[in-house]
């Protein structure tokens, strides 16, 4: 079938063959060699390796997989032909490059039966294989792949078979998974370690209780990882499997002393902790306890907590920062109490430690600790900042916005670190400093704290942090420092601030938060500025949002200055999602109605906020 796909459709990428493992530097001699499989490879330890011709076939099978099946049977039939092919071979094509990659493609359109089938021949009798496959950089990925699709078992889907055929189908697959979980708590010590092997236990953590992520990708050199929360789905679990993560569980806690020292069994206990928080968190909460107790059980120098060396190391302290974040009020209540009270300025001031700091200010916020831990804080804020450790201050705002409490204090001892409190008159100067992080004399090249001389300085050095701290300070209940601020800035300084990437955030956040009357303070100040911010990718957010919580009156200001531009905004790639949304048309050519309109918008949003008070 794979040759008539081949007949059937042109081969993509204009005849350019990507170079792979079992081609690149001696490939065509290999292919001279005749492709013997079970060819040694070089560097590999003498290691069997794919030969070129099947290295060849499933380079083949993916580009096929990427030209898609016109139906459910034609993608049935060419999934069952290809593993036909691995049966019997399925370890080397796993720990092949090329075949890897397409067995990661094409396990998740088989049946779990199929999948069972590939793990079985895998782990061979007994699970045996297991190992040196799960802990191979690429059969660790191909494992990994069919683990998860433990997750499509239990979906109900309509079709020929019998519940006992489905169940025995099944079968295979859960059984393959619990004889992979027997191997990890066999080996535990050298899985959870291994670079690879630790993916493994990952994966199989999550699919034993019943809750998995998006699968995971190679990095490629030079590109950079955005650090994103993956999102989880939820997915029913044999019975069978909620006993094996207990007895899993267990056996990784006889090995918590890892968990310290090595960064690869560290990020295994941090998805333990994780998964039983989301479905078992008893367990968790048991968890952590012991931990915990262990943690604290090591020894330290004569009076220090274990745990402020902890804090410092790279492994441990990513580990704590998990445990922080779920932990219950007591525990966070008796972790600060006996073992962090007095140190929390000197941990925020480390490269490392700082982080975990973060995590317990936002994890207290809610709860009474919180006023402890901001009274030892605040005194060091200068410091802190000093340090370069912004994401600290900035938690703590937002950990004040939260909880509602302190936020009088904060806004003072930021004034005092910025060097705008005194005299009086700096105050309206605070917005410019808090968004660029920079003191008074540095930003405005004052040579005296004293002197009053002030030269109008243009908008500059708007920073990540510095953005973040003020969206924080901008959820205060009293925020008129910051609208005064605002509205001392010139036409020109807003617009800078709505097109700026990390700016356009505070002035969308400063003007949806206000009041109708301090909103129409500062879009008097934005007049004449419209069309530029609606000609501009991060402007047209801006106006976006302004407009969506602006009062008709406001509006209809807005839509006045927008319309003489009509020709400018219908011809720039951004402005004119602005003109329709805006419904500018409506405006000029039927006002009556398009007030009409917008006078029900105001309406409806208005009952909503209500309702929501």
């Amino acid at each position: 079938m794979l040759a008539k796909a081949e007949e059937r459709k042109p081969k993509k990428g204009g005849g350019k063959k990507r170079r792979h493992p079992g081609e690149d530097g001696d490939g065509g001699e290999r292919k001279r060699r005749g492709g013997e499989e079970g060819e040694k490879g070089q560097g590999d330890g003498g290691r069997k390796r794919l030969d070129a011709l099947s290295v060849g076939y499933f380079r083949r099978v993916g580009e096929r997989l990427s030209e898609g099946f016109e139906d459910n049977e034609e993608r049935e039939m060419f999934v069952e032909n290809v593993l036909t092919e691995v049966r019997g071979k399925a370890t080397l094509v796993a720990m092949d490059r090329t075949g890897s990659i397409t067995l990661q493609r094409l396990l998740p359109l088989s049946s779990p039966d199929q999948a069972g089938e590939v793990l079985a021949e895998l782990g061979g009798e007994s699970g045996s294989k297991f190992k040196p496959v799960s802990c191979d950089r690429c059969g660790g990925h191909v494992v990994e792949s069919a683990v998860r699709q433990m997750s499509r078992v239990m979906e109900k889907e309509p079709s020929a078979t019998t519940e006992e055929e489905e169940e025995e189908s099944c079968a295979v697959l859960e059984a393959q998974v619990l004889t992979l979980s027997q191997v990890v708590r066999d080996n535990c010590g050298e899985f959870i370690k291994h670079v690879h092997g630790s993916h493994v236990v990952r994966t199989l953590l999550h699919v034993l209780a019943g809750c998995l992520g998006p699968p995971r990708t190679e990095s490629r050199p030079g590109t950079k990882e955005r650090a994103v929360v993956p999102q989880l789905t939820d997915f029913e679990i044999p019975t069978s499997f909620w006993y094996e993560l207990k007895s899993l569980t267990e056996t990784l806690m006889d090995n918590v002393n890892l968990s310290v020292t090595d960064a690869a069994a560290s990020a295994v206990f941090q998805t333990m902790l994780t998964v039983c928080h989301r479905k078992r968190p008893k367990l968790c909460k048991q968890l952590l306890k012991r931990i915990m107790e262990y943690l604290t059980s090591c020894r330290a120098a004569p009076g220090v907590s274990p745990l402020l060396v902890f804090l410092k190391d790279q492994a441990s302290s990513r580990l704590i920062e998990t445990i922080i974040q779920l932990s219950h009020k007591s525990l966070l209540r008796d972790l600060y109490k006996n073992h962090l009270k007095g140190q929390l300025v000197d941990l925020a001031l480390h490269p490392i430690a700082n982080f975990p700091i973060q995590r317990l200010t936002a994890a207290s916020a809610k709860h009474k600790v919180f006023l402890r831990l901001f009274d030892e804080l605040i005194q060091g804020v200068e410091a802190v900042l000093a340090a370069g450790h912004m994401g600290v201050i900035v938690q703590l705002a937002e950990s004040c916005a939260e909880s509602e409490e302190k936020q009088e204090e904060l806004m003072q001892c930021l004034l005092q670190a910025f060097h705008c409190a005194e005299p009086g008159s700096r105050h309206v100067n605070c917005l410019p400093l808090f968004m660029s992080l920079l003191t008074y004399e540095v930003y405005y090249h004052s040579d005296t704290a004293e002197g009053d001389t002030q030269t109008e300085v243009p908008l500059s050095s708007i920073c990540y942090h510095g953005s973040r701290l003020v969206q924080a300070l901008a959820r205060f209940k009293e925020r008129s420092l910051l609208l005064s601020s605002l509205r001392t800035l010139t036409p020109a300084d807003l617009l800078k601030l709505a097109c700026d990437p990390a700016g356009s955030h505070v002035l969308q956040a400063l003007i949806t938060t206000s009041s109708d009357k301090g909103r129409g303070k500062i879009l008097k100040r934005l007049e004449g500025q419209y069309v530029q911010m609606a000609c501009s990718r991060l402007g047209s957010r801006v106006l976006e949002a302004v407009w969506n919580s602006a009062s008709v009156n406001h509006r209809q200001s807005i839509a006045q200055e927008l319309v003489g531009s009509e020709s400018q905004l219908r011809a720039d790639q951004f402005a004119r999602h602005v003109w329709a949304k805006f419904a500018l048309s409506h405006f000029t050519h039927r006002r009556a109605h398009w007030q009409e309109i917008q006078t029900g918008e105001s309406k409806k949003r208005k009952l909503f906020n209500d309702i929501l008070e």
